[in-house]
């Protein structure tokens, strides 16, 4: 049984890494001109919008800044750590 929830562990917290590699790719390819346009670009916009687009509907932009990006990546890592936090229970 502990074999199962370290595995199931490893696979969200994984997860989780990945998709913050993504967002943060993400943003820095908004400091190059035309970088989004490109398939990897339309392809991380699939993947990261809708997720950074939750947060902009309660965080408006700062003036040129959007800092969505930044709340989001700091409520998957207190995801990451809740996540953490249960499996140590269970294990």
């Amino acid at each position: 049984m502990e074999n199962i929830l370290g595995l199931i562990y490893q696979g969200i917290t994984g997860a989780i890494s990945i998709y913050s590699i993504l967002l943060i790719i993400y943003i820095l390819m908004s400091w190059i001109p035309a970088s989004r346009e490109t398939k990897f670009g339309i392809i991380l916009g699939k993947i990261t919008e809708p997720y950074l687009g939750f947060f902009r509907k309660f965080i408006p932009p700062l003036g040129m800044i959007d800092i969505s990006p930044i709340v989001g990546i700091f409520a998957l890592r207190f995801i990451s750590d809740g996540v953490e936090a249960i499996f140590m229970m269970l294990l």
